[in-house]
């Protein structure tokens, strides 16, 4: 009983707050104390590894589904984009590439953080799957603030622009392979069955329609800290 009880994740619930709580105080004290007593070379190693156990985390999920449960190829490849950020992260923690981060820091904010909002869990504690969502969602944010408040990069009004783009081929693939898999990746088809945004879009195809359009406003309005920052860093040094 007291299984079924916890395998029910709902907004607001422990199962929500708790991990968000400890994701929040973990990335701050590693943030604090990579400013603090980390050299560039261990700042480098440290969130590469970081982004290596993000995405293992995710392979070993998929892996297990795989070997033990029905795994769905329709429903169940790591193609929503949280889950092919998880995957490729490695590639940007090591490279740290700036064209990388103009992408990231808009996807991730905009997209990953609404997720950890609305969390979309098919099984609650203590399942593989639980830890998996919040292992990717929380950690992916935690590597783009590492990568802001560690590497100091922030992004440009053209990077809002560069995010914008990198985001229609992605929706362009996933077109694609929901055609071709007759799935719903990037929820094209329909809308996630948990509470989301998209609720208050309408329904098929409007929702759709609907978040391309507010898509570059909320870049801008994550842009706008960034922004009023680097106005503010100006004023000062005069």
């Amino acid at each position: 009983m007291l299984f079924i009880v916890l395998s029910k994740v709902t907004i607001g619930s422990f199962q929500h707050i708790i991990p968000i709580l400890c994701g929040v105080i973990g990335a701050v004290f590693v943030i604090r104390y990579a400013n603090k007593s980390f050299s560039l070379k261990q700042k480098q190693k440290a969130i590469h590894y970081f982004g290596w156990f993000v995405s293992l985390t995710l392979i070993g999920f998929h892996v297990y589904r795989m070997l033990f449960d029905n795994y769905n190829f329709k429903t169940d490849l790591p193609l929503y984009l949280c889950s092919l950020l998880a995957l490729l992260i490695p590639v940007f923690t090591y490279y740290r590439k700036y064209w990388m981060f103009e992408i990231l820091v808009f996807w991730i904010l905009g997209g990953t953080l609404q997720g950890v909002i609305t969390p979309d869990i098919a099984n609650g504690f203590p399942s593989f799957d639980y830890f998996r969502y919040w292992t990717v969602h929380l950690g992916l944010l935690s590597i783009i603030f590492y990568f802001i408040f560690v590497f100091k990069m922030k992004p440009t009004l053209r990077s809002v622009f560069k995010s914008f783009l990198a985001l229609q081929v992605y929706v362009v693939l996933m077109v694609g392979v929901n055609h071709v898999l007759d799935a719903n990746y990037f929820y094209l088809n329909e809308k996630p069955k948990s509470a989301s945004l998209l609720d208050y879009f309408g329904e098929w195809p409007y929702y759709i329609m609907v978040g391309q359009l507010i898509i570059i406003p909320l870049f801008l309005m994550i842009y706008l800290p960034f922004l009023l920052l680097n106005k503010r860093m100006k004023s000062l040094s005069k």
